[in-house]
């Protein structure tokens, strides 16, 4: 074709989490992708193993009922308490607790579905400005709507897709009576496409719409709006504690906005101030909070809000919010603004340490900036660009007085299992001397500028510090994380140190339901870790969010920082895992087999060996196949031997050797048992298969203690 409450259910189930061939609720698809505050959709949900299917939402005021007669349909209500965003929307059901998927909320702006057939200029489908049309692609064929338009407006045509976990990669073009093409847009924001209109003559005017390859079957949301569009925000940082004037830059702003000389789509961008402060508490345990789930930042967005602390602002006018966010940074540094023109031979002059908010003005633009170090011994230097969605591929360079290069920095950022936190951000350190001046180079790969290309540099002494996120361990698609009663199920652990941070770790867990535990685990080597959680044999049936925090060590201090929780959106190797605000568990009915270790806690001398035991319950009669034991994620300094649980046998002896030289100290662990479970979904228990069931053990904690020194 042109909640906060538990939501107790009580259903008999068998285990799926982390479980890939036993069933595991995954939510592939939702359509339409949002509704208006204030009103109803009636929504469709597509996916695996969605028995017995219930509709969550992470918000309170958007509730879901199921439709009679319609299997997996539900009428979804907004109400006016729901403010403008995106917030993940669940299913929970026999089987368990599915991935998130995302749903869009938009306010005074009507829901208009897609109507067939619209696939040609002759048969458009009629929409207004300031309507939001949710739609679905078709196989080899275009979606053409009809939209009259008044000379002078200013309209902005935007479609979400892959900022809505969409597959669709859409192509927009603006044609007129004749069929000529007066706009067009593909990779905007990510894969999504955005067209910017002057209208210059009052009349009708037809947007198409189609996939770059022509699929169908993929929901989107098209927004023709004149509400106020944002395009950036300077400064991008902010220090905490502070107030902050922004200059905004986009369309549609105020009637007082200043035109400026920077230009998008062959059009002019418009500037006016805008004023706001960054929640009191984003530093203290460090978060990002959103409005809108940052996935537009890149064609496939990663975890880029793993490693930084900040807010998103929805500037207003003439008291008209955007219908866009901008993300900005929150620091405990005074920030500076670059000031041009900051070229080799007249570079900024800046004083340590620092949070600089900058951008690339124009194509080729080097920014140069020129300092002495306050003190011998290392610095970071961190340039965020991706991190805040900016456009630009930065690298940076550090020189000193002879120009000899001492630091060059580009791409960071950890590729762990499910998580992809890999970013075109450079971070790194570098050793300093003391009086010395020297001058860092900031320039974007490709030597591209323009108004979309913004970063913040922030240089300062190291201070030792960490960043740690989570993701469910069903490896490589999309899961949720559950429980069933007697058994356990697992987290990956995903940390960034940075500063030279080399402590432990320790993670605790609030909110936890009736009858789920876990125990402080303490993760003090590497990049990566596992959290277990676990569920009492009389455990009620339960789903809802829990929260995990972080805390460190520097010197005696404690400190504590927020755990980011993440989930994986597709099944395909495309890096796509996004921040939750919140991470789901679900309880279910019993587990077929447990494990745990004799004692939670045992004591090793650094270069030696230790004995424990691991007990084996086996809760389904029908499992009385071999279980393998395996490590999770075991740091490189400790090792295990092979085991195995063969019929009948309840207890094994594990040894664990650890290498010498590791750091004194406590270090959680755990092990994963691997069996052939028969499993089979029919109600009287026929056709029973063997089915590769993992399941993670209840942790050990190891106590590594120094060697005496030897006698002389």
């Amino acid at each position: 074709m042109l909640t906060r409450l538990w939501a107790c259910v009580f259903v008999l189930v068998v285990p799926t989490w982390s479980l890939a061939q036993l069933p595991s609720p995954r939510l592939d698809r939702i359509a339409p992708l949002g509704a208006s505050i204030g009103g109803k959709a009636e929504l469709e949900i597509q996916g695996a193993e969605l028995e017995e299917a219930t509709l969550v939402f992470e918000h309170p005021g958007i509730s879901a009922t199921p439709i009679e007669g319609k299997e997996r349909f539900f009428l979804v209500a907004v109400t006016n308490e729901v403010p403008e965003g995106t917030f993940d929307c669940r299913v929970v059901g026999k089987y368990g607790i599915s991935n998130p998927r995302l749903f869009a909320v938009h306010r005074a702006m009507p829901d208009i579905a897609e109507v067939e057939p619209n696939n040609a200029q002759t048969t458009a489908q009629t929409i207004h400005v300031n309507e939001v049309v949710f739609g679905t692609s078709d196989n080899n064929e275009l979606d053409v709507f009809k939209i009259q338009l008044e000379r002078g407006a200013r309209v902005t045509i935007d479609c979400s897709a892959g900022r809505l976990d969409s597959m669709l990669d859409a192509t927009l073009l603006l044609v007129d009576s004749q069929g000529k093409q007066l706009a067009a847009s593909s990779d905007y924001f990510g894969r999504d496409p955005m067209i910017d209109f002057e209208v210059p003559a009052s009349g009708d005017y037809w947007i198409v719409l189609h996939d770059l390859s022509y699929r169908g079957g993929l929901p989107y949301r098209l927004m023709v709006t004149t509400r106020p569009h944002v395009e950036n925000a300077f400064p991008r940082v902010v220090q905490a504690g502070q107030a902050a004037n922004f200059r905004v830059l986009g369309r549609n702003l105020s009637a007082s906005a200043k035109e400026t000389t920077s230009v998008l789509q062959e059009r002019k961008l418009f500037e006016a101030n805008y004023s706001s402060s960054p929640p009191a508490d984003l530093l203290q345990t460090g978060m990002f909070r959103f409005l809108e789930h940052p996935a537009q930042h890149s064609v496939a967005p990663t975890a880029s809000t793993c490693t930084v602390n900040g807010w998103q602002i929805r500037p207003e006018f003439d008291a008209m919010p955007a219908v866009n966010t901008v993300n900005v940074m929150s620091i405990d540094l005074p920030v500076t603004e670059e000031v041009e023109s900051n070229d080799k031979d007249t570079p900024q002059q800046i004083a340590l340490p620092l949070a600089l908010s900058g951008r690339f003005d124009f194509p080729r633009d080097a920014d140069w900036y020129e300092f002495t170090a306050t003190e011998n011994g290392n610095y970071s230097l961190d340039v965020y660009c991706e991190r805040i969605a900016g456009q630009a591929d930065p690298y940076a360079v550090i020189v000193d007085e002879k120009g000899n290069r001492v630091l060059e920095l580009d791409d960071f950022g950890h590729r762990i299992n499910a998580f992809d936190g890999h970013l075109r951000d450079p971070s790194g350190s570098v050793n300093l001397n003391q009086g010395k001046k020297y001058k860092v180079l900031v320039q974007d790969r490709y030597q591209r500028g323009g108004p979309r290309y913004q970063y913040v540099l922030v240089l300062r002494p190291s201070q030792p510090d960490f960043f740690v996120a989570t993701i469910h361990s069903q490896n490589p698609g999309p899961g949720g994380t559950t429980l069933w009663r007697g058994g356990a199920a697992y987290l990956d652990v995903i940390i960034h140190q940075t500063g030279g941070y080399n402590g432990p770790i320790v993670l605790t867990a609030e909110n936890l339901p009736s009858g789920v535990h876990a125990v402080p685990t303490t993760l003090g080597l590497g990049n990566s870790g596992t959290f277990v959680l676990w569920a009492d044999h009389d455990a009620p049936a339960s789903a809802g969010p829990i929260r995990l925090l972080a805390t460190g060590e520097r010197g005696d201090v404690k400190f504590v920082r927020e755990v980011r929780p993440y989930s994986r959106v597709w099944n395909q190797g495309d890096g796509t895992s996004q921040p939750m605000r919140e991470h789901w568990i679900a309880v279910r009915e019993k587990s077929p087999f447990a494990l745990r270790f004799q004692e939670p806690r045992a004591t090793v001398v650094a270069g030696q060996k230790v004995d424990v035991k691991l007990k084996l319950e086996r809760t389904w009669e029908s499992f009385k196949e071999p279980l393998n034991i395996l490590p999770i994620s075991w740091p490189g300094n400790f090792k295990v031997n092979t085991a195995q649980f063969a019929n009948g046998v309840v207890e094994i002896a594990l040894t664990i050797e650890v290498q010498a030289g590791t750091r004194p100290g406590e270090y959680t662990l755990a092990v994963l048992g691997q069996g052939q479970v028969p499993f089979t979904k029919k109600a009287d228990g026929s056709d029973l298969k063997n089915t590769l069931v993992s399941i993670p053990s209840q942790p050990i904690t190891l106590l590594v203690q120094s060697p005496e020194p030897a006698k002389k």
